[in-house]
């Protein structure tokens, strides 16, 4: 068995590390640790929640603390690039708990949604630590505010959400301002194919670790699939949230809209709920963020991209509201639960339209998501299900037409899906009562493992 003891750290990071209760490194952790020690670059693959923040952290203190060196005015001495605000945060307060015992390691953030004023100030006489997202560093670069050009340390944090959101030029820019002699960390959840074309371009001669087999989800994870109409998706979620062992969820959404909607008719249902988006400004991200970590709030309504700063331990449930577009998305979802060595529990709601997104998801994973049709709701994916009292879902359409009828192809506003416009197959050789999610076994929940 490895200990944090084994590791090599010096003694101010380890005093750190178990004032917080910790003993045994994770795999990620265990493995990458004596590697960045050695001055190695590293890939590591390892889902959220297996603790690679603390993996690169430990490491890049040590550095900083045994090379005592000043850091030049403006410039930084160690990058950490992250998709998210939220994120940036979060490793700025993981830095500040294993630092806590070494003296004088600055650590600045730069990411947007604020005034760029004071990160300008705190930049004027440099840091040790620049954690920041790509826009606003670029701003910077730009306006000769920021020179990374004494950057020791780069790590690229999240490398296949940062690809997903469309910041690979930014990256791309951010890396040609880097000095060619640095060490070089890269850290994703999964391995898509524009990644390993960026371990090409970033890394040298470096070790791959991977503690767990790219697009896997963790095992600790129960996960469920529960088919459900469109129109009564909102009530299955107020069902399920009477159940006391739900104690802190995340609900995912695809759109902003739909989170605030979501979140609006939970709390008028007499549920502590909040949304969290791209929309929210910093501040008021930052606050339902910290009243969530706090129990104040029971149910988070997210979207994908706002979800990345999520960082909290204890979250029993998460829950896709709507099921993601991309498959990756699944497991960055689930990924929110099952942290810190507990188990949890991901339910996902799919209607008929969504059926080629879970056929996706089955295909990533390499498995088949048990169905749970122990509930009021219960719709085969090839039928309609009952339609709502009130048809007060802004996502789609208010034609006329009874639910669930549109003219050929049209799919609801805020369905960003690419998949088929014609949900079952369509045409002439449509089964008749089944087959929503097209394929060739014209019914295949029917042949699904059913959940415990």
């Amino acid at each position: 068995m490895t200990l944090f003891s084994d590791l090599g750290l010096i003694e101010p990071l380890f005093r750190a590390v178990a004032g917080q209760g910790y003993t045994k490194p994770t795999p990620i952790q265990a493995q990458a640790i004596p590697r960045l020690l050695e001055g190695r670059d590293v890939l590591g693959i390892a889902q959220t929640g297996t603790g690679k923040t603390c993996a690169f952290a430990l490491p890049m203190l040590q550095h900083l603390a045994q090379k005592n060196k000043k850091h030049p005015p403006k410039g930084a001495r160690t990058l950490i690039l992250t998709p998210t605000r939220e994120l940036a945060v979060q490793i700025a307060d993981d830095f500040a708990i294993y630092g806590k015992n070494l003296n004088h390691i600055k650590r600045t953030i730069i990411h947007g949604g604020v005034s760029q004023g004071p990160q300008v100030s705190a930049m004027a006489s440099g840091t040790d630590v620049l954690i920041a997202t790509p826009g606003r560093l670029l701003d910077l670069i730009n306006q000769r505010r920021v020179d990374l050009s004494a950057v020791e340390i780069f790590v690229l944090d999240e490398a296949d959400r940062m690809l997903d959101m469309g910041f690979i030029r930014d990256v791309q820019k951010i890396v040609r301002t880097l000095p060619k002699d640095r060490q070089t960390l890269l850290f994703s959840a999964t391995m898509p194919d524009a990644v390993a074309d960026l371990v090409k371009t970033l890394l040298r001669n470096h070790e791959r670790i991977e503690v767990t087999p790219p697009s896997t989800t963790v095992e600790r994870i129960a996960q469920k699939v529960m088919f459900v109409s469109r129109d009564n998706k909102r009530h299955l979620l107020a069902d399920l949230l009477k159940d006391g062992a739900i104690t802190r969820a995340i609900v995912f959404t695809r759109t902003k809209h739909c989170a605030n909607r979501v979140a609006e008719q939970l709390q008028k249902g007499g549920f502590s709920a909040d949304a969290i988006h791209g929309n929210k400004s910093q501040n008021a991200r930052q606050r339902s963020l910290n009243a969530f970590k706090d129990g104040k709030v029971r149910v988070l309504v997210a979207t994908d991209i706002a979800a990345r700063g999520i960082d909290v331990d204890g979250v029993s449930h998460v829950i896709n509201f709507e099921m993601p577009v991309e498959p990756e998305s699944y497991v960055h979802r689930i990924g929110r639960t099952a942290r810190a060595g507990m188990d949890g529990i991901a339910i996902s709601f799919c209607d008929r339209e969504e059926m080629s997104h879970l056929r996706a998801i089955e295909r990533q994973i390499r498995q088949p998501v048990p169905v749970d049709e122990k509930h009021a709701y219960h719709a085969a994916p090839g039928a309609r299900g009952p339609r709502s009292e009130s048809n007060d879902d802004g996502d789609r359409p208010r034609s006329g037409r009874p639910s669930g009828h549109r003219p050929g192809g049209q799919r609801p506003r805020g369905n960003n899906s690419n998949g088929p416009k014609k949900p079952g197959g369509g045409g002439k050789n449509r089964r008749r009562g089944g087959g929503g999610g097209g394929g060739g076994s014209g019914r295949p929940w029917e042949n699904r493992p059913q959940a415990a």
